[in-house]
């Protein structure tokens, strides 16, 4: 019991000195004010959060993700024709893969994917 406590002890004291030296030897006692300060985005969060926000980027970050979602939702169709080759499989994803081109085409007729204002 007596030589458990003592080892404990040891391994706690040279843990303390081993952080102790990494501090001193480090030199990170003073913190650097662009570290220290929160980042949200490239927007200041000191400022005024009524900073116009642009419309188009949104726009274009909502399509990007449903498509990738809709991409994802593609590869278990893939794994499922390697090993099933059914024909109605097949078709089901024909059918999904035309929606996703008409709705591709719907984005790129709405101008959704123009950047010039």
């Amino acid at each position: 019991m007596g030589l458990t406590f003592l080892m404990c002890l040891l391994s706690f004291f040279l843990a303390g000195v081993f952080l102790g030296l990494f501090l001193l030897l480090s030199g990170r006692f003073l913190a650097d004010r662009e570290k220290s300060s929160p980042f949200e985005c490239g927007f200041d969060p000191k400022d005024s959060a009524r900073i116009p926000f642009s419309m188009r980027y949104f726009l274009l970050a909502v399509i990007f993700l449903v498509f990738d979602l809709e991409i994802v939702l593609l590869i278990p169709l893939v794994l499922m024709l390697s090993s099933m080759k059914s024909l109605g499989c097949l078709l089901s994803g024909m059918l999904f893969i035309i929606i996703l081109f008409f709705g591709v085409l719907y984005e790129w007729w709405e101008g959704s994917f123009n950047w010039i204002y």
